[in-house]
């Protein structure tokens, strides 16, 4: 039975698609990925809606379970339910981020600013809403495997103290290396090719999230935020980079 927190439209040979969407985005995928959601219809849905995009599956339905499979296998990407049994979504979420900067996609039941903005903080590089299309989900988690995986071309860029090697996905300030998610590592580099230059939100969203209409200002607000956490001697204080009151972002070098 189709869970009614998602919406697939089931194809003749029994597999959930939507439209056709996951036919045109499988391409040569074989990424190894985490589903974590409690709920079995969803699950069991979800699961073969991947498989047949061309992800390999491994399932979970409990967030301490979820864990274990973490350390036992590599994964290229996770998909986290919140509302998990165990251990919520957010702890899972919490505890991968102090070891790893995989990709993470959360799953929210609930559209609630707080829920959402707490899962981004945490580390999580997108999110997702029920009810939703399985072909959505496939879009946001390619979306997300590409940022982590292609290397952008371009010489290192040096930005105060601050070094930004682009082929080698590496950022050292002071000489000492920056663990930033892929997400994070793109925002930085968008703002310090143009330095001086006004970012909208929007325009950031279609730079490093590749979404337009798809996208959420606040993905752009709570991944400044956290690299400001990272990059700035004072965060509360940015000097770096700095916000342009009702329009967006700019790399302020000094």
């Amino acid at each position: 039975m189709t869970s009614p927190m998602m919406k697939p439209i089931v194809t003749p040979e029994g597999y959930p698609s939507a439209s056709g969407a996951e036919h045109r985005l499988r391409g040569d995928v074989d990424e190894h990925v985490l589903l974590v959601e409690d709920d079995a219809s969803i699950r069991e849905v979800a699961t073969l809606g991947l498989e047949e995009a061309g992800f390999r599956v491994t399932a979970s339905g409990d967030g301490r379970e979820a864990l274990v499979h973490f350390h036992q296998a590599p994964f290229d990407l996770v998909v986290l339910d919140v509302m998990l049994p165990s251990l919520d979504g957010f702890e899972v979420c919490r505890k991968i981020r102090r070891e790893s900067q995989v990709p993470i996609v959360m799953l929210s039941a609930r559209s609630d600013t707080v829920d959402i903005v707490v899962g981004l903080e945490l580390g999580a590089d997108d999110y997702v809403t029920k009810p939703f299309e399985l072909s959505e989900l496939v879009a946001r988690m390619k979306a997300v495997l590409r940022r982590s995986t292609s290397a952008p071309a371009g010489a290192v860029i040096s930005v105060d103290d601050l070094e930004i090697d682009p082929a080698a996905f590496r950022v050292r300030r002071g000489g000492e290396d920056v663990a930033l998610t892929a997400t994070e590592f793109k925002l930085l580099l968008e703002l310090a090719r143009r330095p001086k230059q006004v970012f909208t939100r929007e325009l950031l969203l279609e730079l490093v999230w590749n979404y337009d209409y798809l996208g959420d200002s606040r993905l752009v607000d709570v991944a400044v935020q956290r690299l400001r956490a990272k990059i700035e001697v004072d965060p509360r204080q940015p000097r770096l980079i700095r916000t342009v009151r009702g329009v967006g972002y700019r790399l302020d070098p000094s």
